[in-house]
């Protein structure tokens, strides 16, 4: 299926590697057994994403895929889009109320989502088993939200996210979406877009243009190819594009270690930490499925969803494993060509939207936890750069704490003594790694502020004295779409299947 991934109809779905939840609500999975929680059980090569050490198939999520056939997807997505946006207030009610020392089955997410129907939605409906437990603690919750509003000298809900430092600054960030070129051509997704109904504004100029963006005008980002930019809020989840696999929902930030690796074609890769597979999605593009991806992570349950994103992507040139990456051992024979690695390590998530916004005391990370972590990012980097044939290594986390960024850079390359360098990349980035070290500048940083994406760290290595012999070109040079207008307004032809 993946071979002739540049062949065939643009925009249109193939069978096989391209078929995916946007085709009909059926799953792609021609391995795996019929039902939501099948699953991981992608084996067949002809799908081209082979999914090996698997453990049994998970649980089926609590809320329907993109795909699902569930007459109530928009009001959950509006659900899901609320919890989030009021995260912070909602976690610091359920701490205050004590509401996850009292139930210990209640987990954290499911919590909010409750929470937030009983406070701020239209109340707990229905006879589920999790209805009598919020009902329990109903008159706690309430009275802790009330002391909140009393605490912040606010009277209605929505004032509660403005007296959040940054909030509003979240709130509007716009939307980032990637087109993926394994199934269609930048210029093609543009005009489909734009017979849509969509305006093309062309190459971003500036963050400016990006703020001020409304309605269905769209940008082409000003440094990263085939990125688009929406107004902040627009819902792709139901848009065909993006079911059939032609649009990823990738923040811009997210997008920069695939783009700083710059894997050439033909390249052996490894994604230490992959799931959920956004990233390994994006090195295949760039790899334009020829080569090799060995990608790796500990949780079976995100790698489902891993090969189904895969698989709807129409990635062809990926091997799966459920594997701690420590253990992969760098003297296999079958890393012996592996000149790129990409490791996204577990993280405290601190850059984003939601984490952005939590108060000390309700639910942010401890130090101690913090420097677990940044523990095991040392020991995952240390073990990336011991890989024998590495010419570069992408390093990245979605934190903004310098616990977990400069100083786990500074402490390994003070210990392989000179081994690798840090790489100056993407001149034109606005913010740049703290000072704390020499060359630390070369690092770069991300922020609702200063990049309008979420926040986050990126830095690029590389073999001293060698070369990887692939040297990202300077990405603001690259020539947007030249699409001209449509003389007569036309309405877009349906995906094929």
């Amino acid at each position: 299926a993946g071979a002739g991934a540049g062949a065939g109809p643009r925009l249109g779905v193939r069978r096989g590697a391209g078929a995916g939840p946007g085709s009909g609500g059926r799953s792609p999975r021609r391995g795996s057994r019929s039902g939501a929680g099948a699953g991981p059980r992608v084996s067949e090569s002809r799908l081209g994403v082979r999914l090996i050490a698997v453990s049994p198939a998970p649980t089926p999520p609590l809320l329907p895929s993109p795909g699902s056939r569930s007459q109530n997807v928009r009001q959950l997505y509006a659900l899901v889009c609320e919890t989030q946006r009021y995260s912070a207030v909602l976690d610091s009610v359920i701490h205050s109320a004590g509401l996850l020392q009292a139930e210990k089955k209640l987990k954290p997410n499911l919590a909010k989502v409750l929470v937030y129907e009983l406070l701020l939605g239209r109340g707990l409906r229905g006879g589920g088993r999790w209805k009598p437990v919020l009902s329990r603690h109903k008159a706690r919750l309430q009275a802790e939200f009330a002391r909140l509003k009393v605490k912040r000298c606010v009277s209605r809900n929505e004032d509660l996210l403005e007296s959040v430092p940054g909030a509003a600054q979240v709130a509007k960030l716009p939307r980032f979406v990637r087109v993926n070129t394994l199934k269609t051509k930048l210029d093609d997704a543009v005009d489909y877009l734009k017979r849509e109904g969509y305006s093309y504004q062309g190459r971003a100029s500036g963050l400016d243009e990006l703020q001020a963006l409304e309605g269905k005008r769209f940008f082409l980002d000003s440094l990263l190819p085939e990125l688009l930019v929406f107004p902040s809020g627009t819902d792709f989840h139901k848009h065909p594009l993006y079911q059939a696999g032609h649009l990823i929902l990738q923040d811009k930030a997210s997008c920069l270690p695939a783009t700083l690796l710059a894997p050439p074609p033909g390249s052996h890769v490894i994604d230490a930490c992959a799931a959920p597979g956004n990233k390994t999605s994006h090195l295949a593009a760039l790899l334009k499925n020829q080569g090799k991806i060995f990608a790796f992570d500990l949780d079976a349950g995100r790698l489902a969803t891993m090969a189904t994103l895969l698989t709807r992507a129409g990635v062809s040139c990926c091997e799966i494993a459920n594997k701690d990456f420590l253990s992969v051992s760098p003297s296999d024979p079958r890393y012996c060509q592996v000149q790129y690695i990409l490791l996204d390590p577990s993280c405290s998530g601190s850059g984003m939207a939601s984490r952005q916004l939590e108060e000390p005391g309700a639910g942010s990370s401890s130090q101690e936890r913090l420097q677990a972590l940044a523990g095991f990012q040392r020991r995952a980097l240390s073990h990336a750069l011991s890989f024998p044939a590495l010419q570069r290594l992408v390093y990245s986390t979605c934190s903004v704490c310098q616990e977990e960024n400069e100083d786990v850079v500074r402490d390994v390359l003070q210990q392989i003594e000179g081994t690798f360098r840090l790489v100056h990349v993407l001149p034109p980035w606005p913010e740049r790694g703290l000072r704390t070290f020499p060359g630390a500048e070369h690092c770069l940083r991300a922020s609702p502020e200063t990049t309008l994406t979420g926040g986050f760290f990126v830095a690029v290595l590389e073999r001293a004295g060698g070369s990887s012999g692939s040297e990202p070109q300077s990405l603001a040079e690259e020539p947007a779409p030249n699409i001209a207008p449509k003389k007569k307004k036309r309405r877009p032809k349906p995906l094929t299947t």
